[in-house]
């Protein structure tokens, strides 16, 4: 299992810059995902782990080893792309096959039986003598997958994989490539812009923005503790709170928000282990809308309701409170059309 680093990466296109300073470790074995908006520079990442293009600055290592001259012929890396690339006039067994072009198959297999255990593996053990536009787009996506790991590379690279199938094919999709990356242990990153799907498969995430790294953890560290305000406000909802330091406790901060409250209004947020914020700050807090509550006890203010949207399990709100835009998350909505809601200190994030 190969571990990839990448550090101080910069990519420039004559006077535009896609990746400034990007610095990532990815560990062997392990499923990374590299998240965030269109043109934020993570498939510029991508091709840079893959060789298709090469770094301005800064170094790729694969296991330790400075790989940024080596060309992608010699990497051992598979790459599904988001479009399938299928050979009209291949069959599906030929597609599978043309992965194994610069290389013999792995572990003395002929490159029958290697197409035959990764056809089993992608579950379309039947489809061999398919031609590709027999199969619907998961289907072909797979047999993308199984090309990507005929010559059983050592890392392999997922671009928008899933971007052109429905929602529910999607979720089906995502869950059968989790499952051989994990069976496989292959070192895997992958590339999505869709916050749902990062969440649901990664071991770790990167959220990327203007070609950099806002924040890299785990799926709940991501989520439950956003580093900055991109980052909570891209990763999910939020409520995004600015204002000042005004006093607190061992424990919490007293913050006096600047929307437009009569006289102020006060939050109490809980103070991180190694907070150093003084009386006088300006600090940037979250909460998530299933955070804000009718029950809470505390940190309460008033919200205008507005729009309700029916979503399944849950009903989301929105509405306004001194000026700005309030979203809350709640079992069902309430019959009036203006709501108290509170926060714990606890549930409350300082960016």
């Amino acid at each position: 299992m190969v571990a990839i680093e990448l550090d101080g990466i910069r990519k420039a296109f004559d006077d535009a810059v896609a990746l400034e300073g990007v610095s990532l470790t990815v560990e062997g074995g392990e499923f990374f995902t590299l998240v965030g908006p269109s043109g934020c520079g993570k498939t510029t990442t991508l091709r840079t782990i893959a060789g298709l293009s090469g770094p301005t600055e800064g170094t790729v290592r694969f296991d330790g080893e400075d790989v940024s001259d080596v060309p992608v012929e010699d990497r051992n890396v598979g790459v599904v792309f988001q479009s399938y690339a299928l050979f009209p006039h291949m069959t599906v067994a030929e597609n599978v096959r043309y992965g194994l072009r610069f290389t013999d198959p792995p572990r003395g297999l002929t490159a029958d039986e290697r197409v035959d255990e990764l056809l089993e593996l992608v579950d379309l053990p039947e489809m061999g003598d398919r031609e590709p536009d027999e199969l619907s787009g998961g289907q072909q996506q797979r047999v993308a997958l199984a090309r990507a790991l005929a010559p059983e590379p050592d890392v392999l690279l997922l671009d928008e994989p899933m971007s052109a199938l429905d929602a529910r094919l999607r979720e089906q999709l995502r869950r059968e490539i989790r499952r051989i990356q994990q069976e496989l242990g292959v070192t895997t990153v992958y590339v999505t812009h869709d916050q749902e799907e990062a969440l649901a498969v990664s071991d770790r995430l990167a959220v990327m923005h203007d070609g950099g790294v806002e924040q890299v953890g785990t799926p709940v560290e991501v989520y439950e503790r956003p580093a900055t305000e991109f980052v909570a406000s891209f990763v999910g909802e939020n409520n995004v709170f600015s204002g000042v330091v005004v006093g607190g406790e061992s424990d919490e901060l007293a913050i006096e928000v600047d929307e437009r409250a009569p006289e102020g209004h006060r939050f109490r947020v809980a103070a991180p282990d190694d907070d150093a914020h003084a009386v006088g700050d300006r600090v940037t807090f979250c909460v998530r809308p299933t955070h804000l509550d009718p029950e809470a006890g505390r940190n309460r203010f008033p919200v205008a309701l507005d729009t309700a949207e029916y979503l399944g399990g849950t009903t989301r709100l929105y509405g306004e409170w001194a000026g700005r835009e309030v979203v809350l998350r709640l079992p069902e909505p309430p019959a009036a059309d203006s709501l108290m809601v509170g926060f714990d200190p606890a549930d409350a994030t300082l960016l």
